[in-house]
């Protein structure tokens, strides 16, 4: 039972820090750079993306079983799709409900986790690499977890460089992609680890 957890936990390490899907994949970019200008916004998107991942990871592999079962597994990606833009209008309306600030402050972000391939990457990339169901949600925690530590830790990093006396040419968009390179070089030690 316990070598079922620690590789379970090491699963989701993997996910979250070895094959980060920000910073090895590239995968979810736009956000990455759009709302990550705030830590508190990039927080909120960060822990909105997971729970989505997360969410639709669960609901996606049960439905692919169904689609294999029935011979239409081509139909994969449009049905996660639409569980995932439906899991996005679920969870924007609960945001806009509790949190207005939050709300305001992820503005067009917010439904564009709806075409974020993160999201869409992990459900596509369980299937297609025929995860079991805890290899799946282990990917989709790890997944979620990594994209929200690195969303929260560049924004922090950001918010220090806007303040900064950096060169014209570098301020703004410039600045923060030499920076993600620099993150994405030092997270790059992590491989071969586990």
């Amino acid at each position: 039972m316990m070598g079922i957890i620690i590789t379970f936990l090491l699963a989701i390490v993997n996910s979250m820090l070895i094959d980060n899907v920000i910073l090895s994949r590239f995968y979810g970019i736009c956000p990455f750079l759009g709302v990550s200008k705030k830590p508190t916004s990039a927080l909120g998107m960060g822990v909105a993306v997971t729970v989505v991942i997360v969410i639709a990871s669960l609901v996606c592999y049960p439905i692919y079983q169904l689609l294999k079962v029935a011979e239409i597994t081509f139909m994969d990606t449009i049905v996660y799709i639409l569980v995932i833009a439906s899991l996005v209008q679920l969870i924007e309306m609960i945001i806009k409900k509790y949190s207005p600030s939050l709300y305001k402050s992820l503005g067009v972000y917010l439904p564009l986790i709806t075409t974020n391939c993160a999201v869409l990457g992990v459900a596509q990339g369980n299937t297609d690499q025929a995860l079991s169901f805890a290899d799946s949600m282990a990917n989709a925690i790890g997944t979620g977890l990594g994209f929200l530590v690195i969303i929260y830790v560049f924004s922090a990093i950001r918010y220090k460089l806007d303040a900064s006396d950096a060169p014209k040419a570098f301020k703004g968009i410039p600045i923060a992609l030499v920076t993600a390179a620099i993150m994405a070089m030092a997270f790059f030690c992590f491989k071969g680890m586990i």
